[in-house]
């Protein structure tokens, strides 16, 4: 039996090999090959498509041509991690799926990201992992046509590349040593693709150029791997070239000439008229989604659903809240209200509650608290940690805050996307008017609310037929859904209304001055796409970026003043500034720059400047290039620098 088992390995070893340059070998490593290089394509092509919706030949002449550089970088990444998988694993299916992953779920992201809330996937994105996936359950998003191709198109590749590996270990010395230098090549060249991704002249060789306030602009220049891994450059912020310990301390006394020689912004204002009071109650009511939906062309309703709204301005002062958010991003805007502080130096998309505000620091409620001796509430009825608002509210000086779990079996409204429904309106009047009876007494109070009764996504099923509310006329080309979420939205609206009217009609016959600050946190998608807008006449077809999508109403009401006064448009951070200077009441020293800026424009908010009379450019003036300059400089003392300034709170 040994002898025939010798003979059996003798022959075998006799038997002729394989040379390893045969026309076999020649085929198998061309086939490989082309796979390494075709498989990349393909999936830089198809997290293209998923990203656009379309490849048309302006994607071809516009974005892949004049920023060719940014898509090369791309196809190299993805060769790497090509490479580096067919190789680690020995087949290329492993390969085909890494490289699918990477390619085409952050394109699919993006572009569900974009049709939701105007931008794309950011990296910063990755750490609200939790409030993304709670939103995305309850927003009625589709996956597209592209992207369904893409998923097969993946899927047959990975089952044809199962067919196709790489010599085994244990054939030939020279298959193992192609094993580890193209695991290594693969590795090595993604470390060389990251390498320039994270140096900015480096991407700026290859054409890659900053333009992070417009990312989605950025994203369809250079595409979504460029865009995402470029934006790894933003993470930590760049301290402004001039910022010293000098330059503050000039900063400073500029300051403080501007408050020696400061005179009203508004001459018809309570504070001009000499009506003002030093520590009245404030009232913060940031309202979700609320916008005037009666300033649609083509629609009309049986009745004002913003009755209230709209009979108020004749006894308050009004304007428009000029958000840095559309379709979510709610934080951001009640940060820059809070604080003064504007989201516009900051990396588009992230999210400064959870990741800046880790420490006391500057604000209006830390402000009105350690030097005016207010008490300070916050109010969402939601969960607190929602956005971190429990964490970063106590750092702003909010000392107490009332969440949904404080709530004691508040009516609830809108439960098609929200499970067991949304705290309406007027409950959170209820709250707010409870909050305010339990203050303490003979102690100035400010409150800061925030609603949800408003979110999207909206849909007719939400309310009963004899709530909803009922048009006379809508345009013809508008679809039923979103017709039907036009109804839905619309009674949303006219239920935020009525809470400011029960607010209203409360504090009236309050014996002590109140402010009532009532402002909407931005726009929403309502209905299929943009299409509610576009139809209407709202903005022009395709220009999602339209300054319009961006004005939310903003009424400021008090108990002791009944002046009608239009002030225009103002940004989401000049609110706090405003108020202050419109009533009187002293203010801290940083909101100096924020007047004297608003002398030369309303806001400066993702690449959009609003001028003094409303109009929008995307360019400022060299003086307002300046003011703008100084007032991040104190912004980026207070926030992350030194606090040369002297005017955050004390860390305990």
């Amino acid at each position: 039996m040994e002898q025939t088992i010798v003979e059996i390995h003798h022959k075998r070893n006799s038997l002729p090999k394989r040379p390893r340059g045969s026309r076999r070998d020649r085929i198998a490593i061309a086939v490989r090959t082309a796979a390494t290089l075709l498989v990349p394509t393909v999936a830089l092509v198809c997290c293209e498509w998923i990203h656009r919706g379309s490849l048309d030949s302006t994607f071809w002449t516009d974005n892949f041509l004049k920023h060719s550089g940014s898509y090369y970088l791309s196809w190299l990444l993805l060769v790497g991690i090509y490479l580096f998988f067919s190789h680690l694993f020995g087949r290329h299916s492993p390969a085909v799926l890494a490289v699918g992953v990477f390619s085409c779920i952050p394109a699919a992201i993006t572009k569900l990201k974009l049709d939701f809330r105007g931008e794309p996937f950011l990296p910063w994105d990755i750490s609200q992992w939790k409030e993304a996936i709670s939103v995305a359950g309850k927003s009625n998003l589709k996956l597209t046509v592209p992207m369904w191709w893409s998923l097969g198109i993946f899927l047959v590749l990975a089952v044809l590349g199962w067919f196709l590996r790489v010599p085994r270990k244990g054939q030939r010395p020279w298959a193992r040593r192609l094993r580890i230098i193209g695991t290594a090549s693969g590795a090595g060249l993604v470390l060389v693709c990251m390498a320039v991704y994270l140096s900015p002249a480096a991407t700026q060789m290859l054409g890659i150029y900053s333009d992070m306030w417009m990312q989605n602009r950025y994203y369809r220049n250079y595409g979504v791997i460029s865009g995402f891994l470029t934006n790894l450059q933003q993470l930590d912020i760049d301290e402004p070239e001039d910022y010293s310990e000098e330059t503050m301390a000039q900063l400073k006394q500029e300051m403080e000439q501007l408050e020696d020689s400061h005179q009203a912004l508004w001459p018809e204002s309570p504070a001009a008229l000499d009506t003002a009071y030093d520590t009245p109650h404030i009232i913060y009511v940031m309202a979700e989604g609320f916008w005037d939906v009666t300033e649609l062309e083509g629609v009309s309703f049986t009745e004002d659903p913003l009755a209230n709204y709209h009979a108020l301005q004749a006894e308050s002062i009004y304007g428009r809240n000029y958000s840095p958010s559309f379709g979510g991003g709610t934080c951001d805007v009640e940060f820059e209200a809070l604080t003064g502080f504007s989201v516009e130096p900051l990396p588009m998309g992230c999210k400064p509650f959870q990741q800046h505000v880790t420490h006391p620091m500057f604000s209006l409620p830390n402000y009105l608290s350690e030097v005016l001796g207010y008490q300070t509430k916050a109010i969402h009825c939601y969960y607190g940690k929602y956005w971190s608002r429990d964490r970063a509210y106590p750092y702003l000086g909010l000392e107490d805050f009332i969440t949904i779990q404080d709530f004691v079996a508040p009516e609830k409204k809108r439960p098609v996307y929200w499970s067991g429904g949304l705290v309406s309106d007027d409950a959170m009047a209820d709250m707010i008017i409870q909050q305010f009876e339990n203050r303490q007494p003979d102690t100035p109070l400010f409150i800061h609310a925030v609603t949800m009764e408003g979110h999207s996504t909206y849909s007719e099923k939400n309310f009963p037929e004899e709530e909803l509310v009922k048009f006379t006329a809508v345009p013809e080309s508008l679809s039923g859904e979103t017709v039907g979420a036009l109804r839905d939205f619309a009674t949303c609206m006219r239920d935020t209304d009525a809470m400011l009217g029960k607010l209203v009609e409360y504090f009236r016959q309050v014996d002590e001055p109140v402010i009532l600050v009532f402002w909407g946190d931005h726009y929403n998608l309502v209905g299929s796409g943009y299409e509610l807008y576009e139809e209407t006449g709202y903005i022009e077809k395709g220009d999602t970026e339209s300054p319009r999508l961006h004005g939310t109403p903003l009424l400021i009401w008090s108990n002791y003043q009944n002046v009608s006064l239009d002030i225009g448009t103002i940004a989401s951070y000049n609110i706090s500034p405003a108020v202050l200077e419109l009533y009187g009441i002293d203010q801290p020293l940083f909101f100096q720059l924020h007047l004297s800026e608003l002398q030369l424009m309303r806001a400066r908010s993702r690449g959009i400047t609003i001028q003094r009379d409303g109009t929008a450019t995307e360019e400022m003036t060299d003086a307002q290039t300046e003011a703008f300059s100084k007032r991040w400089l104190a912004q980026y003392d207070l926030m992350f620098g030194e606090d040369y300034l002297q005017m955050n709170p004390d860390q305990e």
